[in-house]
């Protein structure tokens, strides 16, 4: 808002992009020595003074002119530093409270340039310096002027009420501001401190080309983070500022450990090596287990290995084959090549070398229960009644939930026994994994009982 007394109309100021406090206080100077010329001139030698109730009506008059002039400024300072405020509050918010607080602004502004209007319209209505002016008319200048400066007035304090309900919003964008820059840095020496850990990973013969293919793929980030808030706004300047933060930090660490990670796939490669080599070794001695299965027990009790050693055979193939690859990609410096390549070399190892455990384990288990099914039979007795006794605790009477299973799994393991003695050739691994159910069977009803009862489940 500006205004120059003896115009007819205001003149409204379109809102400056970035003003700065102390510009905007000298562009309203012109303003205040506006206000104040006639009076300045009004002191000379020039004119002739008249005496009695004109004279003192005059300078009533003068009295309230300068009283609106100087409400005037005030409202014209303070609209100012609002429009920055505001400006502020554009530039970082983009939220509903944000928009309402700047549509508010615009209205307020009209209000102001309404009450500007009435002003230098009472200033223009009158020459307060002409030597026959009358009482009447210094009169009527001085309660038009008088209620200009009201109006000045009641306007300002709108402006400062408006100015305090800005607080949260204009402090949110304040304290994005401040972030600002610190965020950029922080950016920038992000992207250095990457720049630099590729630089030392190339100096020892390490390629890092997906790595360097991330970093360069930021360069475009950077240039709008260089060209400013201004041109992309803060909030996406700042969220911009945090990206490249975050992933140059990534790509940084991992150019770290690079150098150990190149170690790291050497030892597995020879690790896995040496673990192919010994279950091949391993694989050769399965048939003579299958051998002796076949032999002694029925074939219930084996005939689900029977495809185990060439299953075993084409694993640890094809893990060497894998490793082969591994190799070649360690050389290429293909890091997740190799890294997912020996992977799978250690997926297959684990699996053939479960396959040839089991093998073992079932002849180990069954020469076991062949000898003296008995102490199967008790172990798996001695768990049934801990569970019977754990059930009853406390109570006259089972509850059905744990009696249920647990007099299933009693009927269960006396159907196992009783197979076990009834043919001439027991299917032991029949008897095994029925009494191995059983126990299952009774350590589930076992926690369920103490899970109730809040006590541990172990």
């Amino acid at each position: 808002m500006t205004a120059t007394p003896g115009t007819s109309a205001p003149q409204t100021h379109p809102h400056p992009p970035s003003p700065v406090r102390d510009a905007l206080t000298l562009m309203s100077l012109p303003v205040l020595a506006a206000l104040t010329v006639a009076g300045a001139f009004a002191g000379g030698g020039t004119r002739r003074w008249f005496g009695g109730r004109a004279e003192s009506q005059r300078a009533e008059a003068q009295a309230a002119k300068d009283a609106a002039a100087a409400a005037f400024y005030e409202l014209d300072t303070a609209q100012r530093d609002l429009r920055i405020s505001i400006e502020t509050i554009s530039a970082v918010d983009d939220s509903p409270a944000a928009r309402r607080a700047i549509a508010d602004f615009e209205a307020l502004g009209r209000r102001i340039d309404e009450a500007s209007q009435t002003y230098i319209q009472a200033v223009d209505a009158q020459d307060l310096d002409r030597d026959d002016l009358d009482a009447a008319t210094a009169n009527r200048a001085r309660t038009e002027l008088t209620a200009a400066k009201d109006e000045l007035v009641r306007v300002k304090g709108e402006l400062d009420r408006f100015t305090t309900s800005l607080g949260p919003l204009l402090g949110s964008a304040e304290t994005q501001l401040a972030r600002l820059a610190p965020a950029v840095e922080r950016a920038r020496q992000a992207l250095l401190g990457a720049s630099n850990a590729l630089d030392a990973v190339r100096e020892k013969r390490l390629s890092a080309d997906d790595l360097a293919a991330r970093l360069a793929a930021l360069a475009p980030e950077l240039t709008k983070l260089n060209q400013g808030a201004g041109q992309h706004g803060v909030a996406a300047t700042l969220e911009r500022a945090e990206r490249v933060q975050r992933e140059a930090g990534a790509i940084r660490a991992e150019a770290e450990r690079l150098p150990e990670r190149a170690a790291e796939i050497d030892r597995r490669l020879s690790s896995l090596s040496t673990r192919a080599q010994a279950l091949t070794t391993r694989s050769g001695q399965i048939e003579p287990v299958l051998s002796e299965l076949r032999r002694r027990f029925s074939a219930a009790c084996w005939q689900d290995l029977q495809q185990v050693p060439q299953q075993a055979a084409e694993n640890v193939r094809q893990a060497e084959r894998k490793l082969t690859e591994a190799r070649a990609a360690r050389e290429a410096q293909r890091w997740p090549d190799a890294t997912s390549l020996l992977s799978t070399v250690r997926a297959l190892l684990n699996t053939t070398d479960e396959a040839v455990s089991a093998a073992g384990d079932r002849l180990t288990r069954l020469n076991a229960v062949q000898k003296d099914p008995r102490q199967e039979i008790e172990r798996t007795r001695f768990a049934l009644r801990d569970a019977q006794r754990l059930a009853m605790t406390g109570r006259s009477a089972p509850d059905p939930r744990h009696a249920r299973p647990l007099d299933e799994a009693v009927a269960r393991l006396d159907r196992a026994v009783a197979a076990l003695d009834s043919g001439r050739h027991p299917d032991y691994w029949h008897f095994l994994t029925e009494t191995e159910a059983v126990r299952n069977t009774v350590a589930r009803t076992v926690a369920q009982i103490r899970e109730e009862r809040g006590g541990p489940t172990q």
